[in-house]
């Protein structure tokens, strides 16, 4: 194995300066992303419960043209039509973007998350005094956190995934630099395989985060 070519492209003179730069970008989206994503989740899956017909409606119909829309072509739309006039630095573009379209997912979620909690509990919780919002914060709200928990992890993870197409719109995330480093070179199978285990070392991140406090099951 030829080590001096990976030691050349990937550590030497700050070869690993673009990769660093790349990772971060990455990360940035899909955190600044996730963080709208979920407010506004819960602000569709409020609203997917809500009295008014309206709301409900306007959540159903959101959550099915989002969420049936490929996010390139949202981000596009964004970048190229909807924000071009303001124009828009194309991190906040993809920002919002990929929070909309992760709105969509996670407030499904949440619903459904939601609706898993048995409403024999709810009834029980009520006929001991418990308010709405005192039954919705002790009772409802953990189960659904617990139901919804390894879904949520999923939708990070997807999440994390489709920001590989933010080269389209002139970011350079980290898939962009795997592909500028393999064209370079004229090695694109080594710099795929580097860029697919960082993926999976950040895929692996995420699920440490959300199960770091898991009780071992005793035997």
């Amino acid at each position: 194995m030829d080590w001096s070519f990976y030691y050349e492209n990937f550590i030497a003179d700050g070869a690993w300066k673009p990769f660093a730069s790349g990772l971060g970008t990455t990360v940035l989206i899909t955190v600044s992303a996730l963080l709208l994503g979920t407010l506004l989740g819960a602000l569709l899956c409020a609203m997917a419960r809500a009295r008014y017909g309206v709301l409900r409606g306007f959540s159903r119909w959101y959550t099915l043209l989002v969420r049936g829309t490929p996010v390139l072509l949202l981000l596009m739309l964004f970048y190229y039509v909807i924000l071009a006039p303001l124009k828009t630095d194309a991190l906040i573009t993809a920002f919002i973007a990929f929070g909309l379209n992760s709105a969509a997912h996670i407030g499904q979620i949440m619903q459904s998350g939601l609706s898993g909690v048995d409403p024999v509990e709810i009834d029980a919780a009520r006929s001991l005094g418990f308010s709405k919002s005192g039954v919705f914060f002790l009772v409802q709200l953990p189960q659904a956190v617990r139901i919804a928990k390894p879904v949520y992890q999923n939708a990070i993870i997807n999440l994390l995934q489709w920001t590989s197409v933010v080269g389209y719109v002139s970011i350079t995330d980290l898939t962009r630099v795997v592909n500028n480093m393999g064209a370079r070179t004229g090695r694109p199978f080594v710099a795929l395989a580097v860029g697919i285990i960082i993926y999976l070392l950040l895929a692996w991140f995420v699920h440490l985060l959300f199960n770091a406090r898991e009780k071992k099951k005793v035997p």
